[in-house]
């Protein structure tokens, strides 16, 4: 029975996570809007009745989020697209160049900006990268991802190359230590970046397969 409850856990629990991470981030894009929107179908008794199991509140709720979520997809297609033309690409330029100017809130929005731009449109090869590192002390190691080259004040303060590695924690990869490590610390691993990340969530059961190249037997 144990061998058939972890089976079932093993299905199970991915399925729970997924949709704990979307119920989250629907939550969080529409939670602003929802109040707006609800009370526009209330207002035109657009819907009246319950669904199935679902309440005339519970289904009003869903709706308006679903409605907020395309609408939210239709903006940021269209905006997108406007900003492609040379006119309003120039209108975001100088909104962008005040935003700068405000104190408090440029830190926050040039911060934001450059962490997207790193992850998203730059062709940098950050986090591509598996590395096994000593942490935290010699002769033991752990999994990390290289971002890029550390700092240049730092190089030059220890005259030393080096190379801000990422350690996630487990079970929750989100968060980790951001260390610098020299070159030769480093040991470099034929692994995917998505294998190291489901060897750290599933607490080292999930072992990546081995991609040496095994000879064959003589002959």
């Amino acid at each position: 029975m144990k061998k058939y409850f972890l089976t079932g856990l093993i299905i199970l629990l991915p399925l729970v996570v997924t949709i704990m991470v979307i119920t989250f981030l629907v939550n969080f894009l529409t939670q602003p809007f929802i109040g707006m929107v609800s009370s526009v179908l209330c207002h035109f008794h657009i819907i009246n009745e319950g669904f199935l199991f679902l309440s005339p509140d519970q289904l009003i709720r869903y709706s308006s989020q679903l409605i907020i979520i395309l609408l939210l997809f239709f903006v940021t297609l269209g905006l997108g697209f406007v900003t492609r033309s040379f006119f309003i690409h120039s209108i975001f330029k100088l909104g962008d160049n005040i935003i700068h100017r405000i104190p408090i809130i440029k830190t926050v929005y040039k911060t934001t900006q450059d962490i997207i731009n790193t992850l998203f449109a730059s062709d940098k090869n950050s986090f591509k990268q598996v590395v096994l590192v000593p942490f935290p002390r010699d002769g033991i190691y752990v999994l990390g991802l290289v971002s890029r080259e550390s700092p240049v004040e730092c190089t030059r303060k220890t005259g030393e190359g080096l190379v801000s590695v990422l350690i996630p924690t487990t079970p929750n990869p989100t968060t980790g230590y951001l260390l610098m490590y020299k070159h030769e610390d480093l040991i470099f691993l034929e692994m995917k970046p998505e294998e190291a990340i489901k060897y750290i969530v599933s607490c080292g059961v999930i072992v990546p397969e081995d991609r040496s190249i095994i000879p064959p037997p003589a002959t």
